[in-house]
């Protein structure tokens, strides 16, 4: 919008870069150009801003394939007054001379007319074209359709209008044939997702198997080992009770050499000292058999003597000496009358 200052009954108008003001005074062209600024009186001026700039234009319209299904393309165009007079003058761009504001709506006239004529492009594209071939490269067609319509639709040059560029943001079908179109899809990811869950498991399942595997290895392993040591301990106690046996035998053995050579050396001991005694006795029979009867007694006397025990005092009473008197006498009638002279006899002490 221009900016129009007021200044004793003439008014001071200045445009912006981007806006060509076409100024009539009288039915004769009194500026035309871009940016300018200048003083008018406004009963006498007719005034047109037209912006040269480029323009934004978002669109959203719905249309239908060649198997009856709705679909909504939304897209944005950008486009340029190339010729301000001729779009001036097809179009009321006409601005108040005291506030600068439009008469009327000269840009939406414009995006109606852009809007529509895209639009025609894209329908007569779509509705022979099927739901699924829109919905894969339909935005690329309708795109490229679009762009190639609006440049060779005529009225757009005669109204002073250049399409710059068309872009098709999105092409999509109801939410009801959205949601079922997605369906087969989502199906073939939850099946990846469970095949990527089941391999997932499945080289689980294979490390814990291995780990198992491994653990009943070393199990194996470990029992061969403990087999491999009882056998090795009981040959080793085999080997020493072995040892021990032949080490008993040995003693045992030399143990019954030495008994019997002691057993041997005291027989010949005996056998010698019997053979001494006996010797002894013959010779002391011997001698007995040459000697004296009485010579015998005396020393068989004197051999009682030495075996009996030894007697510290002897009592005699009346009885016992009666008794022992009457058999020495009777012994020493004996003796008399065999002319054997009386041996022995005790002394004070009874021996």
């Amino acid at each position: 919008m221009a900016d129009i200052t007021k200044r004793f009954g003439l008014r001071h108008l200045r445009a912006r870069p981007t806006a060509h003001i076409r100024h009539v005074r009288r039915g004769r062209l009194a500026h035309d150009g871009t940016g300018l600024a200048f003083w008018f009186r406004p009963l006498t001026a007719a005034l047109s801003e037209v912006p040269v700039d480029d323009r934004e234009l978002a669109m959203l319209f719905h249309a239908r394939t060649a198997d009856f299904q709705d679909v909504t393309v939304q897209g944005t165009l950008t486009y340029r007054i190339t010729d301000p007079a001729t779009a001036a003058a097809r179009v009321d761009f006409g601005i108040d001379p005291d506030t600068g504001a439009w008469r009327s709506a000269p840009l939406d006239q414009l995006a109606t007319l852009l809007t529509e004529t895209a639009q025609q492009h894209a329908l007569g594209l779509l509705a022979r074209t099927s739901l699924a071939a829109a919905l894969a490269d339909g935005i690329a067609g309708v795109r490229e359709r679009m762009t190639a319509g609006l440049a060779a639709e005529p009225r757009l040059a005669e109204t002073g209008l250049a399409v710059i560029s068309v872009r098709v943001v999105a092409l999509r079908p109801e939410p009801e044939v959205e949601r079922a179109l997605r369906t087969p899809a989502r199906e073939l990811v939850q099946q990846e997702a469970d095949r990527a869950t089941f391999e997932r498991r499945a080289v689980a399942v294979e490390h814990e198997r291995g780990i198992a595997e491994n653990e009943l290895a070393n199990r194996i392993e470990l029992a061969r080992r403990q087999e491999q040591l009882i056998t090795q301990e009981g040959a080793n106690a085999q080997r020493q009770a072995e040892d021990e046996a032949v080490a008993d035998r040995i003693r045992t053995d030399a143990e019954a050499q030495r008994r019997t050579r002691l057993a041997g050396a005291e027989a010949e001991a005996a056998r010698a000292l019997g053979e001494a005694k006996a010797a002894a006795e013959a010779a002391w029979l011997a001698a007995h058999q040459q000697a004296d009867p009485a010579v015998l007694r005396a020393l068989a006397l004197m051999r009682l003597a030495e075996h009996l025990p030894r007697i510290d005092s002897l009592t005699l009473t009346p009885d016992v000496l009666t008794g022992l008197l009457a058999k020495l006498g009777a012994a020493g009638s004996s003796a008399g009358a065999s002319g054997e002279p009386l041996s022995g006899g005790t002394d004070g002490h009874g021996r």
